[in-house]
């Protein structure tokens, strides 16, 4: 564990002017523009979507912390008070889905809806052998990077994707930042903070996805959470947001519209 360091206010982007607030969180390998592929479909006259970068990414990747879901959360609480917004709807991307959660076990009350898009569990996401190495290593090698991000969307889309989405990883996250989150989301385990609360939660998976797979949200999210329903989108995998930018934004809209 690192030091604990008080809350600080990301550094964000506002899109929309809607009435329904939505804090939407990008994942281990991107920062906010995670969800620059679905930006120009969503619905901006129903929504207001704020889209922060977390420690060690984007215009935060030189902020120093702890870089892990807790602080993350602690963060996005103090951009929820900066804002003024008292509820909102919340959207986490694999990792930012366990930071998410954070803000959930901190203030159930203040989250209108949550939408995981392949969202890491509560639980943690258990590696070990080849397969953490794998991963522990990606800081510091591209290669790593490049085969995790083809592995988890089938090994089925093209090469300049693949180099696109390392470049910008590389260029948009601090390499120590980005180890020390792995060790968070990867091997933390706080579901008993979030078993049977009763926020109305969506997961949306790909079936390309080996490893987040509908029967691992059935084992976790869908039994952890009183009023939890699963999206599987058949055209993609980890990264809904880039490969099925329409479906996914019909996916996470319609379901936070549900609460008019």
């Amino acid at each position: 564990m690192g030091p604990i360091v008080p809350p600080l206010v990301p550094p964000y982007e506002l899109v929309g002017e809607g009435p329904h607030r939505v804090m939407a969180v990008h994942g281990w390998f991107s920062d906010r523009a995670a969800y620059a592929a679905i930006l120009p479909h969503i619905d901006r006259r129903a929504f207001t979507y704020v889209l922060p970068d977390l420690r060690g990414y984007g215009e935060a990747r030189d902020i120093p912390g702890a870089y892990t879901t807790d602080e993350a959360g602690r963060d996005l609480l103090a951009l929820a008070e900066d804002l003024g917004w008292e509820r909102f709807s919340l959207v986490g991307h694999a990792m930012g889905g366990a930071v998410v959660q954070r803000v959930v076990a901190a203030a159930p009350e203040r989250v209108r809806r949550l939408v995981g898009v392949a969202p890491v569990p509560a639980s943690g996401v258990p590696m070990e052998g080849e397969q953490w190495q794998l991963f522990a290593s990606a800081a510091d090698r591209p290669e790593n990077r490049r085969a995790i991000i083809d592995r988890t969307t089938g090994s089925r889309h093209p090469d300049a994707w693949l180099d696109l989405m390392v470049r910008h990883s590389l260029e948009h996250s601090d390499p120590k930042a980005l180890r020390a989150w792995l060790d968070s989301w990867a091997l933390e385990d706080f579901h008993e903070d979030i078993t049977g609360v009763q926020v109305p939660v969506r997961v949306v998976v790909g079936a390309h996805d080996p490893a987040l797979t509908a029967e691992v949200m059935r084992r976790t999210w869908l039994r952890w959470y009183v009023n939890a329903e699963l999206v599987e989108l058949e055209y993609a995998g980890r990264y809904p947001a880039d490969e099925t930018p329409l479906e996914l934004v019909r996916a996470v809209e319609d379901f936070i519209t549900a609460d008019a």
